[in-house]
C-alpha cells in the first residue's frame, strides 16, 4: 500500500466534506443543548452564536456540494488558491478593525472626559483593550499567517493543500473563534490572562481547529513533490506546533459548569504567573516571530528575485531561535514572588536571544545583495526591509529590557508599550503588508498592483505613524519611570501618581496622531488591494508570469 500516493490522490471529495460536515453538525447539536440550558446570559449568547454560524456553514456546504455534479473540487493538479484569497480579505478586514479599536482606546486614554460612556459598559477601556490586542495579533496576524502558510507550502512543495475540505474548516473555524472571543470581551467574558482572555469553551474550539491546521500542514509536506523542505516551512511548522503546546498548557482550566461561561485556572499564584508568561512571551516568540520570519524567508527572495543570502545561516537561525526563545518568559516577572534563579534564567536566555535574532535580520537584509536598487524603486521591498529593521531594533531592545537593572525603570511604564508597538506595527505589520501586496496580484493573476503610488503613500504614512507612536511612548515611559522613583529630601515620593499621568498627556495626543496615520495607510492598502483584485488601473487583465495555475508541471525547482 503506497500511503503517500493514497494521500496525494485522496479518497474522493465526499470523504473530507462528509467528515467536516459531521464534526460541524455534532458541534451544532452540542451548542444547541447548551443554549437551551445555559447557566448565564453570556454563555447563552455564545452558544446561539456558535449554533447559527455552524448551521449556516452546513447549509452553504450542502448547497455547494450539491452543485458539484460529479466534479472534484479538490483537483490535485490545481493549487488551492481560493482559500488564500479569502485569507487576504479576512486579514485586511480584521486589520482595519483592530487598528480602529486601537485609535479609539488611545483617544479614551487621552480624552477620557469625551470618550468615556458610563452607560455603555461594552465601550469601557477594560473591554476594548483586549479586543484591540486580539484583533491585531490573532485576527489580523493569525489570518495573515494561515493565508501565507497555505500559499507558501503549496508553492514550495509543488502540491495542493492536503485534506480536501479541512483547510476550509481551519479558515472558517479560526474566524469563528475570533468572533466568539471578540464578542466575549465586549460582553465581559474573560479569564483575565494576557493574550489568552477567551474562556474555556472558546479555547476548546480553537484547540480542535489548531489540530486540524497542523494535520493539513503536515499532510501537505508529506505528499510534497519537491524533495527538499524549504526553510520557511520549518518556521511555519515551529509556529503551529509550539502555539498548540502553549495554548493547551496555559489554558488548562476547570469550568464551573459545562453550561456556564466561567472557569477556574488549574494553576494558582506564582505558578500561574510563570505559566502565563511562559505562554505570553512565547506567543510573541512563535506567533509574532517565527511565523512572520517564514513570511520573510519566502516573500523577500521572491520579490527581489534573489536566493536567500545564506541558506546555512537560515538553518542555524531556526534551531538557535526556537531553542533559546522558549526559556525567556520569566523576564516578565522581575521583582515578583518568582524565585530569583528563575528570573535570572529568563534574563540570561533573553540576552542570548539577541544573536540568533540578528542573524535572521542580517540574512533577510543581505538577500538584497545585487538588488539594492529595489529599495529605491520597489516600495514593497522597502516596506519589508524596514520591517526587518524594526525586527532588529525590537530584538535588541527586548534583551536590554530583560536585564534586571533596566527592567526596574522600564517595567509597568509606557516604555513597554513603545517596545510592543515597535515590534507589532513595524515588524509584524510591515512584513504582513509586504506579503499581502506581493500575493494579491499573484493570486488574481494581475500584471501589477492597481497603484504603486498608493503603496508609497501607505509606506510613508505608516512609517511616520510608527515613529510618532513609539517616540512619544519612549518619552512618556522614561519620564514616568523616573518620576515614580524620585524622592524628596525627606525620603518621600516626589510625585503623586496623578502627576505622572498629567505629564504624559501631550505624548498621548501624539500617539493618537500616529495611530491615525497608521490606520489611514491601512485603508489605502485595502482600497489598493480591492482595485487590484478587480483588475483596475495598472493591474490590467494579463496573468502574472510567476503565478502558474497548475501544481503538476515537470519536476523543477519549487517556487
Amino acid at each position: 500500500m503506497n500511503t503517500r500516493a493514497d494521500i496525494s490522490r485522496g479518497a474522493g471529495p465526499g470523504l473530507s466534506i462528509g467528515t467536516v460536515s459531521t464534526l460541524t453538525g455534532l458541534v451544532a447539536l452540542g451548542v444547541l443543548i447548551i443554549a437551551g440550558n445555559a447557566a448565564d446570559p453570556m454563555m447563552a449568547a455564545h452558544a446561539w452564536t456558535f449554533f447559527f454560524l455552524t448551521v449556516l456553514g452546513l447549509l452553504i456546504t450542502g448547497l455547494w456540494a450539491g452543485s458539484l455534479n460529479g466534479r472534484n473540487p479538490f483537483d490535485p493538479a490545481i493549487y488551492e488558491d481560493t482559500i488564500v484569497k479569502f485569507g487576504v480579505a479576512a486579514s485586511m478586514f480584521w486589520g482595519i478593525a483592530g487598528f480602529l479599536v486601537g485609535v479609539i482606546i488611545a483617544l479614551q486614554l487621552t480624552f477620557p472626559n469625551i470618550f468615556y460612556f458610563p452607560d455603555l459598559g461594552w465601550t469601557n477601556f477594560g473591554r476594548l483593550r483586549p479586543l484591540h490586542t486580539s484583533a491585531v495579533i490573532f485576527a489580523f496576524g493569525g489570518n495573515v499567517l494561515i493565508a501565507t502558510s497555505f500559499y507558501v507550502v503549496q508553492r514550495t512543495c509543488r502540491t495542493r493543500l492536503a485534506g480536501g475540505m479541512w483547510p476550509w474548516f481551519v479558515f472558517w473555524g479560526y474566524n469563528l473563534f475570533i468572533v466568539v472571543a471578540g464578542t466575549g470581551y465586549l460582553l465581559g467574558v474573560t479569564q483575565s490572562k494576557e493574550y489568552a482572555e477567551p474562556e474555556w469553551y472558546a479555547d476548546l474550539w480553537l484547540t480542535i481547529v489548531w489540530v486540524a491546521y497542523l494535520l493539513v500542514f503536515l499532510g501537505t509536506l508529506w505528499k510534497r513533490k519537491e524533495p527538499h523542505i524549504y526553510v520557511a516551512n520549518w518556521f511555519y511548522l515551529s509556529f503551529i506546533v509550539t502555539i498548540a503546546m502553549l495554548h493547551i498548557v496555559n489554558n488548562l482550566a476547570i469550568p464551573v459548569s459545562l453550561t456556564g461561561s466561567k472557569s477556574y485556572q488549574l494553576f494558582a499564584g506564582v505558578q500561574d504567573a510563570l505559566t502565563q508568561w511562559w505562554y505570553g512571551h512565547n506567543a510573541v516568540g512563535f506567533f509574532l516571530t517565527t511565523g512572520f520570519l517564514a513570511i520573510m524567508y519566502y516573500f523577500i527572495p521572491k520579490q527581489v528575485n534573489r536566493p536567500v543570502y545564506s541558506y546555512r545561516l537560515s538553518i542555524v537561525h531556526f534551531w538557535s531561535l526556537i531553542f533559546i526563545y522558549i526559556w525567556a518568559g520569566p523576564h516578565h516577572l522581575h521583582y515578583t514572588a518568582l524565585p530569583q534563579w528563575a528570573q535570572t534564567l529568563g534574563m540570561v536566555f533573553s540576552v542570548m536571544l539577541w544573536m540568533p535574532s540578528w542573524g535572521g535580520m542580517i540574512n533577510g537584509v543581505m538577500t538584497l545583495s545585487g538588488a539594492w536598487d529595489k529599495l529605491r524603486t520597489d516600495p514593497i521591498v522597502r516596506m519589508m526591509i524596514v520591517a526587518l529593521a524594526f525586527y532588529g531594533m525590537s530584538t535588541f531592545e527586548g534583551p536590554l529590557m530583560s536585564v534586571r537593572a533596566v527592567n526596574a525603570l522600564s517595567h509597568y511604564t509606557e516604555w513597554g508599550i513603545a517596545h510592543v508597538h515597535s515590534g507589532s506595527m513595524g515588524w509584524v505589520g510591515f512584513i504582513s503588508f509586504g506579503a499581502l501586496y506581493c500575493v494579491t496580484p499573484w493570486l488574481w493573476k494581475r500584471k501589477a498592483l492597481y497603484s504603486k503610488a498608493l503603496v508609497e503613500w501607505h509606506f510613508w504614512l505608516a512609517t511616520l505613524g510608527i515613529l510618532f507612536y513609539i517616540v512619544a511612548m519612549y518619552v512618556a515611559g522614561i519620564t514616568e519611570g523616573l518620576m515614580w522613583r524620585a524622592y524628596n529630601e525627606f525620603g518621600f515620593l516626589e510625585y503623586a501618581f496623578i502627576e505622572t499621568v498629567k505629564a504624559k498627556h501631550i505624548m498621548y495626543m501624539i500617539r493618537v496622531a500616529g495611530g491615525l496615520l497608521y490606520l489611514t495607510g491601512a485603508l489605502l492598502m485595502a482600497y489598493n488591494l480591492v482595485r487590484t483584485a478587480l483588475g483596475h488601473g495598472a493591474a490590467g487583465e494579463a496573468a502574472a508570469p510567476d503565478a502558474p495555475k497548475t501544481a503538476t508541471p515537470a519536476l523543477q525547482p519549487a517556487e
